[in-house]
Formats: C-alpha cells, sequence, structure tokens
C-alpha cells in the first residue's frame, strides 16, 4: 500500500469497551437507536434506516465505513456530510463467498479480518481498489487496529504483527526502515499474553491479560504515558499509579484514555484541547485520573481524535470532553470542554437509566471529530471486536479427557495444539489476580498449573501423543528469550512444572532445547529469570533443579562423547550453575541436592584436552587418534600416543631444582599436554604410578615448612601464601603450573592450601569463616570482637586499624593505628583484615599462582566445581574405607578370597596403624591420597607369576594397582614382606 506523510485527521476510529457481553456470533441490530455529532442530518436519516442491519461503524475524520449485517460488505460514508451527505455510499466487498468479521481504518486505508481469520487491506488512493490479503500465512488473526498509517494484527497464537508507516518507531519493531509494507512480528512482546491492541495517529499500544499495558511509537506530546517524550520503537511498559489493573485501553490521535476494573478512568497525552478530561490543557506524561469522573464507574470509553467520551451506564449518562469546533462533544454548541460533561441530547432522544434488568445497552463510537451513540437491544449484541487468544480453565481439560477416543478427538487435539504450541495461550492459562503490592509482572499459578498438567497426565494420548509433540517441534522453538518484558517469560516458569519435562525419555528433545534457550538469555531478561527463580517455593525450586539433574543423569547415560554430547552436557551443567548461585545468594537450600554422583567418573582434563588436539590433525591422524580411543586399531605407545607431551626426567635428590629448570623451557607453551616422569637411574617414562609418586615427593618438598615458599600461621595444618616472599614470582607461576598439571592428569596431591585458595580459584570472596580455617587464634578473636556487645569494646580490646601478620605490621586505612576499632566500624575492621590477608598482602604471588594453574586447566570446566569439590579433586582425601576395599579386591593367576596367602595378607594389612596404612596404599598406587572417586571404588588386583617364590618380596605396578604377592606361607613372613613394603614406598626398579 502507498503511504504518505501522516497527517492529523484521525481518532481512534470504532471501540468496544469492556462493558459490552459478546454475542457467540454476529447478529443485526434490531430496535436500534442512533445519535449522531455533529447531527449531520441527511447522513443519520440514511443510517437510521439502515441500523436494524448494521454489525459495525467506525470513523475517521473523512469517512464513516458501516459493516452490513452478516459481513457481506462494508459501506463508506464520505465525511463531512453536509446537504450530500446522503449520497449513495461506496459498497466495497470482500469477495465471493467470503465474510467479514470486523473492520477498521486509518487516514487512507481500511483493514478487515474475515470470518476465518485473514486480514485484508483497501487503499483508498486507488482506483478501483480490491481487498488485498496480508498475511499469506497460516496465522488466525483475531484482532485487528489501525493508526493513521499503519495497522496492527493479534494472531490467535498471542503473536503481534506490524506493518505500515514506521517513522515514529509505531511498529515496534526497531527503527530500520522507515516503513514495512508486510506484516513482522513484534518481538519484544512474544509470550505476552495480550487480550487488546489499539492504534492512534502514529502511536500504539497493547494490554495484556494481567492489565499491564505497552506502549511504542511517537511521543511528542506524551502518548506512551511513559514520563518523557522520546519516541520509542519498542513495546515499553507504562507504570500504572497503585498498580491499578487496567481493562481497556483507547488511542486517539495523540492522547490516550485507559479503563481500570474499578471504572476510574485515566489518560495522558496530548491535552490542547482538553481531550485529557483535567481542567487543563496541558500535556500529561503519565497517566493521569480523571478526579471529575471519580465515584462515577465508568463502563466504556471511547478516543477520536481530540476528544474522549466515557459512558456511567448506572446514570445511563455519556461524558464527553476536549474539542468541541465540530459539535461532537454533544453539549449544543462548538466550544472545547477541560473537564467529563454530560452530554446533552433532545428530550425525545434522552438516554434512559440502564438497570440490570435492561434488554438495551449503549454503543459508543468515536471517529475523527464526530461521536456515535448506538442504542441496541442486547441479544443483539455488537459484534464481538475482542476475541480472546485461548487459554486452559477447569473445563476444558476436564471437557479435553472427556474427548480421547470419541468424535471429538481431532477438534480436541486442534485446541491442545493451539495452547501448548504458544507461549502467550499458556502462560495466559495459569494467571492469578496480582497483589496491590506486587512489583513483578510475573502473576502465576504454579500450584494451579502443576495440577491441570498432573490432571492431564491421565490419560497417554494427550501428554504423549499431543502435549511432548507440541512442545518439541513448536513451542521450545519459539520461546521469547529476547524479550524484556517479565510478563513474556512465564512460560519458562511454567515448563518445569510438566510432567513431560521430568520424563528421563524427554531429556534431549525438551530439556536441553528449553536449557539451550536459557543459556542464551542476557541482560534484562536473565536478571528476571533468576530474580523469579529466587522467589520460588522450596518445592518448586528444587523440582527445576531436579528437572536437569534428571537431563544430566540420562545424557550420561547415553554417553558418546561426541561434539553434541559434550555441548548438551555443558548446557545442562550451566543450569545448574546458575541455579547454585540463586540459591548461594538468596534460596539457601541444602547444597547436596545440587550434587550429580554420576558425574563423578567423567572429572578427566587430560581427555578433554587430548579431543581438543586431535581435532586440529590432519584426517587420517585424527581417525586414528579417535580409532585409538574407541580400541578399534592397535594403540600406539598410549592411548594417548597423539597428544604432545611435557617429558621431565629429574633427579631425586634435586627434584625441585630440576622440575624448575625444565618448566622454564614450556613457559610461554599451551600446557595442556601428557605429562611423562622418568627418575634418573630408575625405569624410563611411565604416566601411571611413576607420575602419583613424582607429585606426591615433589609437593611434600616445596610445601615443607623449612623450604620457606609458603608461611604456616599458628602452626596449623594449612599454609598460605607468604608477604614478603623470599622465592621470585615466577617460583608460583611454575607451582600453580605443577598444581594445574596434577589434577590436568588425574593425580592427587597433599597441598595443603585452605578452601580460600579454591574460592579465588573460582572467584568468590574468602570469609572470616575462611580465616578461622587458616588462623584458628586469630579467626576467633575477631569473631570474639564482632560477638562483642558491651559497652567497653576499646577498652577492652584496645585495638586500631591495623594488622601484624607474617611478621608485618600494615595500617588497614591511612592512619589506622591511630583510629580505634569501636562498635560502629568493628565489622568494616574485620572485613579489612580478612580481605588484606587473603587478597591484598598476597596479590601479585597469588596472581602469578593463578596464572600458572589456568595455564594449564580450563578454566570454563573448573568453574563448574563448588569450592569444596575443586578442593577435593585436587587435594584428595583420607577418607579411607579398608573394609570396602578388601571387598572389591580382584584375584589373578591362582589367586581367590579364600586363599590362604590373601586371608593372612588382609589380617596383617588390618593390624597395621594408620600411618602405616597410607604407606601401603602409597607403595601399590604411588600415593596415600585417595581421589573424589574414593577408596571404596579402588579395586587392588593380587597376582602371583609362576616364578615368584617365598623369598621374593612384594611388588607393585602401580599404573594399574597391580600387587604381585608371592604364595608365603606363614603370617609371620606376610608380616616381614609387608614392613618391608611399606618402608619402601619411593623409588621404581
Amino acid at each position: 500500500m502507498e503511504r504518505r506523510p501522516p497527517r492529523r485527521s484521525r481518532g481512534g476510529g470504532a471501540r468496544l469497551a469492556p462493558g459490552l457481553v459478546p454475542a457467540s456470533r454476529p447478529a443485526e441490530l434490531r430496535g436500534a437507536k442512533l445519535w449522531l455529532f455533529p447531527s449531520a442530518d441527511p447522513l443519520r436519516s440514511a443510517l437510521s434506516r439502515r441500523t436494524e442491519a448494521t454489525r459495525q461503524m467506525c470513523c475517521t475524520r473523512e469517512r464513516l465505513a458501516v459493516l452490513e449485517r452478516g459481513g457481506a460488505g462494508v459501506e463508506v460514508h464520505q465525511l463531512p456530510a453536509g446537504s450530500d451527505g446522503a449520497r449513495k455510499p461506496k459498497c466495497i466487498k470482500l469477495g465471493k463467498k467470503m465474510k467479514i468479521h470486523s473492520m477498521d481504518q486509518g487516514a487512507e486505508h481500511m483493514l478487515v479480518l474475515s470470518s476465518d481469520g485473514k486480514p485484508f487491506e483497501y487503499n483508498y488512493n486507488i482506483k478501483h481498489a480490491r481487498f488485498q490479503c496480508i498475511l499469506q500465512e497460516k496465522n488466525n488473526i483475531i484482532q485487528i487496529t489501525c493508526g493513521d498509517y499503519h495497522s496492527l494484527a493479534l494472531s490467535k497464537g498471542g503473536e503481534l504483527f506490524a506493518w505500515g508507516q514506521n517513522s515514529d518507531g509505531q511498529l515496534g519493531v526497531g527503527r530500520g526502515f522507515a516503513s514495512v509494507p508486510t506484516p513482522q512480528i513484534v518481538e519484544h512482546l512474544s509470550g505476552v499474553p495480550l487480550v487488546q491492541i489499539s492504534a492512534g495517529e502514529a502511536h500504539s499500544m497493547a494490554l495484556s491479560m494481567s492489565g499491564n499495558i505497552y506502549s511504542w511509537g511517537r511521543n511528542d506530546c506524551g502518548q506512551l504515558g511513559l514520563g518523557h517524550t522520546d519516541n520509542k520503537d519498542s513495546p515499553s511498559r507504562i507504570e500504572m499509579p497503585d498498580n491499578q489493573k487496567v481493562e481497556f485501553l483507547a488511542c486517539g490521535g495523540s492522547h490516550t484514555a485507559l479503563l481500570t476494573k474499578g471504572g476510574l478512568v485515566f489518560t495522558f497525552g496530548a491535552g490542547k484541547y482538553g481531550q485529557l478530561g483535567h481542567n487543563s490543557t496541558q500535556n500529561e506524561l503519565r497517566p493521569c485520573l480523571v478526579t471529575g469522573l471519580v465515584g462515577k464507574r465508568v463502563t466504556q470509553i471511547a478516543c477520536g481524535r481530540q476528544h474522549t467520551l466515557a459512558y456511567v451506564s448506572d446514570l445511563g449518562k455519556v461524558f464527553s470532553f476536549g474539542s468541541g469546533k465540530e459539535g461532537q462533544l454533544g453539549n449544543g454548541g462548538t466550544h472545547n470542554q477541560l473537564i467529563p460533561c454530560p452530554m446533552k441530547l433532545s428530550s425525545k432522544e434522552e438516554l434512559t437509566f440502564e438497570s440490570h434488568t435492561s434488554e438495551k445497552e449503549l454503543i459508543m463510537i468515536a471517529g475523527g471529530d464526530q461521536s456515535i451513540l448506538l442504542w441496541v437491544e442486547k441479544e443483539n449484541s455488537y459484534v464481538n471486536l475482542r476475541r480472546r487468544i485461548p487459554t486452559l480453565n477447569e473445563g476444558t481439560v476436564k471437557r479435553w479427557i472427556a474427548d480421547v477416543g470419541t468424535k471429538q478427538w481431532q477438534n480436541t487435539k486442534r485446541e491442545i495444539r493451539e495452547i501448548f504450541s504458544s507461549p502467550a495461550c499458556l502462560a495466559g492459562s495459569f494467571l492469578r489476580e496480582r497483589i496491590a503490592e506486587e512489583t513483578m509482572s510475573l502473576h502465576l499459578d504454579l500450584n494451579a498449573a502443576r495440577d491441570t498438567f498432573m490432571e492431564l497426565t491421565q490419560k497417554d494420548w494427550i501428554t504423549n501423543t499431543v502435549i511432548t509433540t507440541c512442545l518439541r517441534d513448536t513451542l521450545l522453538k519459539n520461546l521469547p528469550f529476547h524479550s524484556p518484558h517479565q510478563e513474556a517469560l512465564g512460560v519458562f516458569f511454567l515448563l518445569p512444572e510438566c510432567p513431560v519435562m521430568h520424563d528421563c525419555n524427554n531429556w534431549e528433545s525438551l530439556v536441553v532445547p528449553f536449557a539451550e534457550t536459557l543459556y542464551k538469555m542476557r541482560g534484562q531478561s536473565s536478571e528476571v529469570l533468576e530474580e523469579y527463580w529466587a522467589s520460588l517455593q522450596e518445592a518448586a525450586f528444587i523440582r527445576l533443579v531436579q528437572m536437569f539433574k534428571t537431563a544430566v543423569i540420562a545424557q550420561l547415560n547415553y554417553w558418546a562423547g561426541t561434539t553434541e554430547n559434550n555441548y548438551h552436557i555443558k548446557t545442562l551443567l550451566e543450569m545448574l550453575k546458575k541455579l547454585h548461585r540463586v540459591n548461594q545468594t538468596k534460596c539457601q537450600l541444602p547444597e547436596n541436592i545440587f550434587k550429580v554422583n554420576e558425574l563423578t567418573h567423567l572429572l578427566d582434563f587430560y581427555e578433554d584436552a587430548y579431543r581438543r588436539t586431535v581435532w586440529k590433525m590432519g584426517a587420517e591422524k585424527r581417525w586414528r587418534a579417535c580409532a585409538s580411543l574407541a580400541g578399534i586399531v592397535e594403540r600406539e605407545r598410549s592411548e594417548f600416543a597423539l597428544l604432545p607431551t611435557v617429558n621431565l626426567t629429574v633427579r631425586r635428590s634435586h627434584l625441585i631444582e630440576d622440575v624448575l629448570n625444565q618448566l622454564n623451557q614450556f613457559e610461554n607453551e599451551d600446557l595442556r599436554r601428557e605429562l611423562q616422569v622418568s627418575f634418573s637411574g630408575e625405569i624410563g617414562y611411565n604416566s601411571g604410578g611413576v607420575r602419583a609418586e613424582f607429585f606426591r615427593c615433589l609437593f611434600e618438598e616445596m610445601t615443607r615448612p623449612e623450604y620457606g615458599m609458603f608461611t604456616y600461621p599458628e602452626e596449623a595444618s594449612y599454609m598460605w601464601f607468604p608477604v614478603k616472599p623470599k622465592f621470585e614470582k615466577k617460583s608460583y607461576f611454575f607451582f600453580g603450573v605443577l598444581c594445574g598439571l596434577c589434577l590436568f592428569s588425574r593425580n592427587v596431591a597433599n597441598i595443603p592450601f585452605p578452601l580460600a585458595l579454591f574460592k579465588k580459584l573460582l572467584d568468590q570472596v574468602p570469609s572470616l569463616e575462611d580465616l578461622k580455617e587458616l588462623s584458628p587464634v586469630l579467626g576467633k578473636s575477631l569473631q570474639t570482637l564482632l560477638d562483642d556487645e558491651g559497652d567497653d569494646l576499646g577498652e577492652v580490646f584496645h585495638i586500631h586499624f591495623n594488622v601484624h601478620w607474617d611478621k608485618n605490621d600494615v595500617d588497614l586505612i591511612p592512619n589506622g593505628s591511630h583510629i580505634t576499632v569501636d562498635h560502629a566500624n568493628k565489622r568494616d575492621y574485620v572485613s579489612k583484615y580478612v580481605s588484606y590477608i587473603f587478597n591484598i598482602s598476597v596479590k601479585a604471588v597469588y596472581e602469578e599462582f593463578q596464572r600458572g594453574f589456568y595455564k594449564v586447566c580450563d578454566k570454563e570446566i573448573i568453574e563448574f566445581f563448588h569450592p569444596e569439590e575443586l578442593k577435593d579433586v585436587i587435594i584428595g582425601n583420607t577418607d579411607y574405607d579398608w573394609e570396602t576395599f578388601e571387598k572389591n579386591a580382584r584375584y589373578e593367576q591362582g589367586y581367590d578370597s579364600s586363599h590362604p596367602t590373601i586371608v593372612m595378607f588382609w589380617k596383617a594389612l588390618h593390624k597395621l596403624t594408620s600411618e602405616e596404612k597410607k604407606k601401603f596404599l602409597a607403595f601399590l598406587t604411588g600415593t596415600d591420597r585417595i581421589q573424589l572417586i574414593g577408596l571404596k571404588n579402588m579395586k587392588i588386583t593380587f597376582r602371583c607369576p609362576e616364578d615368584l617364590n617365598e623369598k621374593d618380596p612384594i611388588r607393585a605396578q602401580t599404573c594399574f594397582s597391580v600387587l604381585y604377592l608371592p604364595k608365603y606361607s606363614t603370617m609371620e613372613r606376610v608380616e616381614e614382606a609387608l614392613q618391608v613394603a611399606i618402608n619402601s614406598n619411593r623409588g621404581f626398579g
């Protein structure tokens, strides 16, 4: 359609208010009365003869359009109507066998909606014009409205379409184009359950089921109600005074009127002619109450170009205000009115009091500069212009269940698809009344949703055949993750209440796409998501966590190690990570609800780096590497033969010196490599038990208090970085590299850092509780200070804003040693004290350590851990379960659990002290620490090759926890051999 520059020539067209009782089908207006302002007697005479055959009227400054009963065609009368006003109108038809449901018109175009939900447009400026179908897609439109040069259409699925002129952003789709000839979805309102749309000269409005109003477009007079006069090219939510719930809205040329549930009227925008009804000609930038109508309970409103009408059915009066120069106010003259006054009708045409038993009702139409009143019988109610999007209710659910397997099942399936394919329809099904003081726009009844979904699961045909398919094929692909409006996000909180989302068979088709969409959320949408999660009841929050955990576990059961698998598991874990953050800051539910035990065996950073490396290789090498992993071809040297290595050959007597010298060669290289270690004079490179012993011995030496690399406060069991290190910073970088290599190569070692270190690696802030772990005496004394409520705190403690730590005295604030700590500043003092120890005093050396650690480890993977878990996976633990260790044992080469030597061995082992048992573990595996999977999952294998005799010692193959145990005949010999083994737990022959 050709677009011309807008001119101030139109008002709101035909507007229907909530006081009307919609008819299930259009009905003729029998016994109707008609009032026109200005009178235009010839036109009035022509229309009066046709009121019984009228379905709808809409009016602009230049044209009055009348839709005929039955929807066969539209009569268009030219305005203003003078002596020629009764001339024969132009009749426009949609087409053979096509009926018109409703219509609206702009300055130069008419928009009609066919009875089967298709919008058609007619251009008045084109000779021999015909209706053109606008939306070719299968979108069932339920509402239409026109601005002067733009149009809006609301679909049955809740999508809002806009097209036409966009010079002021009135389409709500951004300002990339001055005009858009074909309908575009207003993405910012996707997912919002809309109940009404309206358009003014160059601004647009939408009303949601929750009573929220969204506005966009021209705002030079404040007609958007946002508190400013800047145009908006996307919908913004209007803040209503006292959180009033709006039930109807009407757009004038440059002003807007709102009708609340309680019958109050609010107006804003242009006020030059008094059209706001505030006894003023000033513009209003926000919704302002029309005080002249307070106490009258308005039931309908309508806006013309520069005037407003309000109907009070209890009084049987129509109040008008604004421009009256054409006589449109019905005040007997052409003067403007700044406040609402009843329209003056002749005594013969006086509106009678409309009681609850009245058989008639009033229809108001405000055009450009016209007002039209229709007094019609209720049974022949005005056309239902406000079709609603379909939603669920209790009766609908019961009918659906009853329809399964009947002749109605096909229609029922269509209804189910309509609702479960639309985020807006689903969200609109479970709204609850909002409380006045609520600020969130998500007014959802999750309990009702849960009960409804559970009721639907009674029938597998409904849940499995229809609902699951709708969610998978349509709804999950159209989730409104980009919307900045709270109300649009309702579907994200309803879906986890649906049982099909918790079915382990649907993890890939439903939960993963759902998680992917949540993962893509950014900015305000993400903040709203987390805020609402934090407000959930405990059971609902746990159910949400459990949904993602179930999907993770199901993914692991079908693990194939593909890139897609990795992506899926990462996305699911990201959701658990986000929920965990919400729980930590607001919900405070037990941490164990997030624990996924099935993930333990996948803590393999080394293999992850291997996969990254092989995909950089050529096709042939990549195939052989993957085939090697899968066991298809013979493995070369090791299953990770193609992965570049870090080779270290070290002397036991100069262990630290050799390690640091050799790591210097790799400082600037990617260290995500396989570590190969060889001790001089012993066996060659070996990546199993030798590597485990290497880390055990190395960290024992580097963390000794005598070595001096770290400080041990109060001679405690935990170490920390020194304030004034005697080693160069690069040493701490290499220590971080070694910690990373230890984790990367699936080893554990006793690196006695407190939990604070692992918090810092995860960008979390250490607290006073962490200081109590590092320095119990100091931590407890600071806690005592915080707990003291006495009036003489300064005299009792006599402390100042300075610290003595690691043989250093430092002021925490300028001149701190002269500032006394009292009740007012003690919390600030403790906070600064803790921060000094964990952050400020060690900033340089810690940053070097962190740089080295992440030189090896992938931070994206590390961030999935809690600090406690990261500590366990690096340091291991000492939770020894020797009974389970015995039960898990495997026996080969002539041994079984009842063999006399085996019986004696276990008896001798259990008699050892705890320290001796740890030494045996080091002899068997190379380390005395237990990995996160635990000792109960470790399996010792006993073998007795034929060449062993009673004089031979016990030997161990540390890579595979294999113990070569000769068949000793006496208990004394077993105990003797065991002592030799545990006291010879270093070195390889």
